[in-house]
């Protein structure tokens, strides 16, 4: 008997953690996020965000204009991303997916980054990129394609990936995320820029580099924070 009644229980256990595994499809129509903490004593939290009353809701809730306009590409890596999420386009909330817009400057790159939270699906808009995503541990496997104008691909959740300009005209791009917040980690910044700053003996060793290439790198990406 008490054999059975621990089966059971780890049964249910694994069925709860699975009904867990994955964010609940929504119960009702929409759940817009407030941007004015102010009336949240009346609102209701839901995937981090205090949902605007029904009765208030108006189409603007729902849209975002300007996606449309370039991005300034005039930075180190020559590339920009206008983000349209949850934070920018409040009716978003609790639907799962979010866009962005991301402009390259010729050469320019979207260095490598992870999203934590999402699957990300880009369209060539213009011009040709290189992109491509690194597999987890222990393989590593790199997976990498040429896209010209029209051409898809997908970056599974999680995993580090990029998009290189090759051509010498400006390039455009638009990314679908599966969450409407994905979140983004970029390499470089995170590892070499992080705030406080990893102890420089720690990414020593993790990327065998002298001492003073990894202070050097962080003094690059760390700015005021080294």
């Amino acid at each position: 008997m008490r054999k059975a009644y621990i089966v059971t229980v780890a049964l249910f256990a694994l069925a709860f953690s699975l009904a867990s595994a994955s964010d609940p499809d929504p119960l009702q129509d929409f759940c817009v996020a407030l941007k004015d903490y102010s009336d949240s004593k009346s609102a209701v939290f839901v995937n981090g965000k205090f949902c605007k009353d029904p009765k208030l809701v108006k189409a603007e809730d729902f849209f975002f204009e300007g996606l449309n306009i370039a991005g300034n590409t005039d930075n180190k890596v020559g590339s920009n991303v206008t983000t349209v999420n949850v934070d920018t386009l409040p009716g978003l909330n609790t639907l799962g997916i979010s866009l962005a817009r991301i402009d390259f400057a010729p050469y320019g790159e979207n260095p490598p980054h992870t999203h934590p939270r999402g699957t990300e699906i880009l369209v060539v808009v213009e011009g040709t990129l290189f992109v491509g995503f690194v597999t987890s541990n222990p393989e590593n496997r790199l997976f990498t394609k040429t896209l010209n104008k029209g051409d898809v691909f997908v970056f599974p959740i999680g995993l580090i990936h990029f998009q290189l300009n090759v051509g010498k005209t400006n390039a455009i791009a638009i990314s679908g995320l599966s969450s409407q917040n994905a979140g983004v980690i970029t390499i470089a910044d995170a590892v070499f820029g992080s705030n406080p700053p990893i102890n420089p003996d720690v990414l020593t060793k993790a990327f065998q580099l002298d001492k003073n290439v990894v202070e050097e790198l962080q003094k690059e990406f760390g700015g005021d924070n080294y």
